[in-house]
């Protein structure tokens, strides 16, 4: 049968994806070199980069949790081959093409590029202030259960039946970074949001978020030490451009001496959180008395909504790959992609 119906001709004119499809292809064109040196043109023709950039900002638009479960639906789902460039009668690629490929996007640091465009394209359009920022972090449950954590020295405990899943009793049992590590994904450690909330074995998210858009400008993945968000807060504020003077609000978890210190001598004004209760606060009325503190800590509580959007809608309550590095990437694409919908929600509402 011979048809002149393409995917084009499905999408409504009115649909929001067609904004940010028009974005990310600007970002794309902005990545053209990049992207270009990548693909390769020895054997088989491989699937280019730009396809699987676009299916990881699908998964996260359309919360689908898994490549495998993407591939799936990209058999039948007419707007994901439109946003494809996927022909009607196309196959979709295999889900181990994700696997494949993944090395050869984390080695080119594509994510940290993508990510990069991206702001580029939010700074072109005047959305984002070099002045204001505020700065938080978050814990992300990796891909690993209390049953890997086990033992770094000593036996690992009785060997677990066949074909079942063996039950554990950890009650009573003292178990920390220091002498356990999971098996599944040692990278991952034990850390808790706060006191009397279980503890899981996690990575550290960190976002910088400029004040006047909510635009995110900086990002990280860390491990859940402890100390990691105060130390990276200090890494993405001296890895903003220039040395103009700058203000960032954060939580009453900021409230050190140390990062009230470090911030002062990279000229920022830390709006920080005052903490009330046990102790003296690092901020006093030098900081707080001027209109400016106040008015960033009315806008930082902002910066919990790309959390909340990260978590909810882009499935990252649970992260999905084992280890640091692939982690940090998608946490970087999904951080852009926040971004995207961000920037086409300003572009309506400038039009």
């Amino acid at each position: 049968m011979l048809t002149s119906l393409s995917t084009e001709d499905l999408i409504p004119i009115d649909h929001p994806i067609r904004r940010i499809r028009k974005v990310i292809d600007e970002v794309l064109v902005d990545m053209d070199g990049d992207l270009d040196a990548m693909y390769s043109r020895i054997g088989r023709p491989s699937v280019p980069p730009e396809q699987l950039l676009k299916s990881t900002i699908l998964m996260a638009l359309y919360s689908v949790r898994s490549e495998r479960a993407f591939c799936e639906r990209l058999n039948y789902d007419l707007l994901f081959k439109w946003f494809l460039d996927l022909p009607i009668d196309a196959r979709a690629f295999d889900p181990t093409t994700f696997t494949k490929n993944r090395d050869r996007l984390l080695e080119a640091e594509v994510a940290d590029r993508f990510f990069a465009a991206v702001v580029r394209q939010a700074k072109l359009r005047r959305y984002v202030s070099s002045e204001h920022f505020s700065v938080d972090g978050t814990l992300l449950e990796a891909w690993a259960s209390h049953k890997s954590f086990k033992p770094k020295d000593g036996p690992d405990g009785p060997a677990a039946p066949a074909g079942r899943n063996v039950e554990v009793d950890f009650h009573r049992q003292k178990r920390s970074n220091q002498t356990h590590c999971s098996t599944t994904d040692p990278e991952a450690l034990l850390a808790r949001k706060s006191a009397g909330t279980p503890a899981h074995l996690c990575y550290a998210g960190h976002l910088l978020m400029e004040n006047r858009n909510a635009l995110i400008v900086d990002a990280e993945l860390t491990q859940a030490d402890g100390y990691a968000e105060r130390a990276t807060a200090i890494e993405l504020l001296a890895r903003l451009p220039g040395r103009a003077r700058r203000t960032v609000a954060a939580d009453k978890g900021y409230d050190t001496r140390a990062f009230v210190a470090q911030c002062r001598d990279l000229g920022v004004t830390p709006h920080v959180a005052q903490h009330t209760n046990r102790r003296r606060s690092a901020i006093d009325r030098r900081t707080t008395r001027h209109p400016g503190h106040r008015t960033s800590q009315r806008i930082r509580p902002r910066i919990e909504e790309p959390f909340g959007w990260i978590k909810t809608i882009a499935g990252g309550r649970k992260l999905r790959y084992r280890g640091r590095q692939r982690n940090r990437a998608w946490f970087l694409i999904t951080t852009a992609t926040y971004n995207l919908l961000r920037i086409t929600a300003l572009d309506a509402s400038t039009t």
